[in-house]
């Protein structure tokens, strides 16, 4: 299902060390992907451009904390939206920790990629995977 790695029309990826503030490095990375590539005017704009930014930031902590050690950070656009993938060395499949609480602390990052995102998917990388998601932004 890599349906959204097509129409792809700029690129740019970033090698991670998985340490201290790799989820904040992240996000930044990704703002100034949006700020250069779209006219994020507008409430519509803006609340997509956060739920990238939220989304980034899930991707990346569920990297760092399931998945080993997070080691690229690949940030894709197409026509009108933002494609996101976070490499690490984890080979295990994303899944819930069981059905959505919204009281707990943690185990909300699935939850969020099914409810943000356009779509999102996973895939076997190296020895470990890789962790997408789309997010349409108007342009």
């Amino acid at each position: 299902m890599e349906r959204a790695s097509e129409q792809i029309s700029v690129s740019r990826r970033f090698p991670l060390d998985g340490g201290q503030g790799v989820v904040a490095r992240c996000r930044d990375l990704t703002r100034e992907a949006l700020d250069d590539w779209f006219t994020l005017s507008g409430p519509d704009g803006r609340v997509r451009a956060q739920d990238a930014l939220l989304l980034v930031s899930e991707v990346v902590t569920n990297a760092c904390t399931h998945g080993g050690s997070p080691y690229e950070l690949r940030i894709d656009r197409g026509p009108g939206r933002i494609r996101v993938q976070v490499s690490d060395t984890g080979a295990a499949r994303p899944r819930p920790r069981g059905p959505h609480h919204p009281a707990r602390a943690s185990g909300h990052g699935l939850y969020l990629l099914d409810r943000l995102s356009d779509e999102w998917g996973w895939a076997p990388r190296g020895t470990g995977k890789a962790v997408w998601f789309v997010v349409t932004v108007p342009e």
